[in-house]
């Protein structure tokens, strides 16, 4: 059973740096792609980063470009997203999944999520 458990979230001011983790338990097998979404109140959820299984692919939101870095160490089944240079804009919940069986910027293509971890950025 695919349980995904996000950490790292927390309160932090502009400029800082933040390393959200994504643990994937309960899976042996399978290759699968890893998105990073975030949402915050009162707005849609928002496609944040991706990364192909084997870590050669891995794509970006147009407003974390150059900020944000998603990689993977698949031996311990986790997903990194390092933060930089964060903005109050980027305040929301963050949120990890996986199985995309539609286009990766989709929410609604992955199968799993995770229960999200909040970051809250300040001026």
């Amino acid at each position: 059973q695919v349980q995904l458990v996000e950490s790292g979230g927390g309160s932090v001011q502009a400029g800082g740096s933040l390393r959200l983790s994504c643990e994937d338990s309960g899976r042996t097998s399978d290759k699968y792609t890893t998105g990073w979404f975030r949402q915050a109140p009162g707005k849609e959820r928002e496609f944040v980063a991706a990364i192909t299984w084997g870590g050669g692919r891995s794509y970006y939101g147009d407003s974390v470009k150059g900020r944000f870095a998603i990689s993977r160490d698949n031996a311990k089944n986790t997903v990194f997203l390092q933060m930089n240079s964060l903005k109050p804009d980027d305040t929301a919940v963050y949120y990890c999944a996986t199985d995309p069986r539609g286009p990766y910027y989709f929410p609604s293509s992955y199968q799993y999520w995770g229960q999200g971890t909040q970051v809250t950025v300040s001026s």
